[in-house]
């Protein structure tokens, strides 16, 4: 096979990629790419669900613990270095698994976005302190006035991308709206993808499960280490799915139960939010159960030998 070639794996949280993957890589020799925008930091293990030390020795994985705190990655930051893995890996002669639920970064890999300038350091300060003095609803309103299109399709309690818009502006002079109607840019990249579906009710019963026992196995005490890294409160660690619950429960907020339980449902709804993108955001991909899904990827693997 000619030119860059990968096969992908995605999903909503909890559906069971990460079992699967490992399953087909130690049948085809694989090594596995995460597309996941929170196992790209070190620290972050127990409640991004990261590969065991076991698994990572078994099977090769890339982009895991890519970075530390307070570092940031963004969907064009990961597609770019995800592209050069799966260079290298067919380089080896390998067919690489991309495995995660962060569509937005698959779809950065396989259609690109426009090359957007990195943002000043000094910009994105001066808007966090204003973030902390005045609130978002301030930044919402500077946001209205400085891209008033940009503006119109956000939430104005959408902290990070309010944060990220208004960044852009500020240090390239060119509104996010206008840089992303610019055409993008991306490697081509044979990548079949396959979706891993699960039933809503037994998905809801797994996430809950999953995450009392990511309680027992030490999430709290990973909670408290994110909090005395003292970040911003728009870095994205600091709003992620149930780590924003226990920091709640560690800030006197709430009771250990009721930010589980809050954590519980903003992780069945952030599942939702992907099982929609799923449906509607990668229209060629295939879809099915993990007995469905299994031969089906192992076949790609036969065909890029």
């Amino acid at each position: 096979m000619s030119g860059l070639h990968a096969v992908a794996l995605m999903g909503a949280t909890g559906t069971g990629k990460s079992a699967l993957a490992m399953t087909l890589a130690r049948q085809s020799g694989c090594m596995i790419i995460a597309c996941d925008s929170m196992q790209l930091y070190c620290g972050l293990d127990v409640g991004t669900a990261k590969p065991t030390q076991a698994e990572l020795a078994e099977v090769r994985h890339a982009m895991v613990d890519c970075c530390r705190l307070p570092d940031l990655y963004s969907a064009a930051r990961w597609a770019a270095e995800a592209t050069e893995c799966i260079r290298q890996a067919n380089s080896e002669g390998i067919t690489p698994l991309i495995v995660g639920g962060t569509g937005l970064y698959l779809r950065a890999l396989l259609e690109g976005f426009a090359d957007i300038p990195q943002e000043n350091p000094v910009v994105r300060s001066r808007f966090e302190a204003l973030l902390v003095e005045a609130g978002v609803e301030v930044l919402y309103q500077l946001l209205q006035h400085k891209d008033p299109d940009m503006a119109a399709i956000l939430s104005p309690h959408d902290t990070q991308r309010i944060m990220r818009a208004l960044c852009v502006n500020e240090s390239t002079g060119i509104p996010l709206s206008v840089w992303q109607q610019r055409p993008a840019t991306a490697v081509p990249i044979a990548c079949p993808v396959f979706v891993l579906d699960m039933p809503r009710d037994p998905l809801r019963r797994r996430i809950s499960e999953r995450f009392r026992s990511m309680m027992e196995n030490g999430w709290l005490d990973e909670t408290r280490w994110l909090a005395s890294q003292t970040l911003p409160e728009t870095h994205p660690a600091m709003r992620a799915v149930g780590y924003r619950q226990l920091l709640d429960y560690l800030n006197g907020h709430l009771t250990l139960e009721e930010a589980v339980q809050k954590g519980i449902t903003a992780t069945h709804r952030y599942a939702k939010r992907q099982v929609t993108w799923f449906a509607h955001q990668t229209p060629g991909a295939i879809h099915g159960d993990a007995a469905a899904l299994a031969p089906q990827l192992l076949a790609q693997f036969t065909r890029c030998e």
